[in-house]
């Protein structure tokens, strides 16, 4: 699995030109490429927000693959690995992709805050009816239009636009229709042990994101409970366990290999006091974290 891809490579990717000044742009599928297959990736830096009118394909992500096979409405954000295998030639649709920055108070108040849009657990994708189905694509093409407009506040129109997308497909009952893969323990426990390796080598700008079994589920968009037995059952370690195991690998490494400080290397490794950190270390090895690095340095 990738570890992250940046909207500039999406792009490169689908052959299209990029304006890093647009924070949202809107398109439709049958003009960029949608039918290519996209594999997972453990991180990408923008939301995208997918209208399938016609076409068929499978979305996979962690243990659970989704059959699209009628006109549906797909959200996925930055912590979404997921994976797009197309099984039809005809594709078309609409979808806007957008940053972080784009992302306002108003596109995330209090009523659209637990938005699939925004959460990286439960469903998202929805199946509209007849009257959704022509709604939202009426919403699309005004996006389209006020995309390619010269008018001042138009990135406020589409985040407008963007909420009536969202409002809908809150009223949508999600679909019953999820699959488990044939060989989902192993499949988790992969895509876990990936995004735990993508966690490294961490540095003051790339600190650990997720640091305990509960946010690797989440990403995972899988309980905490079903995370451990997949890992128990293919590795025989929990998930606490491989994160520990990890984590001390990479704090001997910095200590052995680096000059930060005991601060410095505890704020990378997700602790939220160094005092933490040093506990855990001296109940892992025996030394504390300077005691550490004194007997291997006086080693070398």
């Amino acid at each position: 699995m990738k570890p992250r891809e940046t909207l500039e490579e999406f792009y490169i990717l689908h052959g299209k030109e990029h304006d890093q000044d647009a924070h949202c742009n809107v398109y439709r599928r049958e003009d960029f490429e949608c039918s290519k297959n996209l594999k997972p990736v453990y991180r990408r830096d923008f939301y995208k927000v997918s209208m399938m009118c016609e076409g068929t394909g499978i979305l996979s992500y962690a243990d659970k693959f989704i059959k699209i096979d009628k006109p549906s409405i797909v959200f996925l954000n930055p912590l979404i690995p997921y994976s797009w295998e197309p099984t039809s030639s005809v594709q078309t649709g609409y979808f806007c992709l957008f940053t972080e920055e784009f992302v306002s108070s108003e596109l995330k108040n209090e009523s659209l805050s637990q938005s699939v849009l925004f959460k990286a657990g439960g469903d998202h994708v929805f199946f509209p009816d007849e009257a959704s189905i022509q709604l939202l694509k009426n919403v699309y093409e005004s996006m389209l239009n006020e995309a390619q407009s010269n008018y001042d506040n138009k990135y406020s129109l589409l985040r407008n636009y963007i909420q009536i997308i969202m409002h809908e497909a809150m009223k949508i009952q999600p679909p019953q229709t999820y699959a488990q893969h044939s060989n989902a323990s192993e499949r988790i426990s992969m895509l876990f042990l990936e995004l735990l390796d993508h966690q490294f080598p961490v540095s003051l700008d790339n600190v650990m994101l997720l640091k305990n079994a509960n946010e690797f589920a989440t990403q995972l968009n899988i309980h905490t409970n079903h995370l451990n037995k997949a890992l128990k059952e293919t590795t025989g370690k929990t998930t606490s366990e491989w994160i520990a195991g990890r984590v001390m690998k990479e704090a001997k490494s910095l200590l052995q290999f680096s000059n930060w400080s005991v601060n410095e290397i505890a704020y990378c490794l997700g602790f939220e006091h160094s005092s933490n950190f040093i506990i855990s270390f001296k109940k892992k090895t025996g030394d504390s974290p300077n005691q550490f690095r004194k007997r291997i340095l006086s080693k070398s």
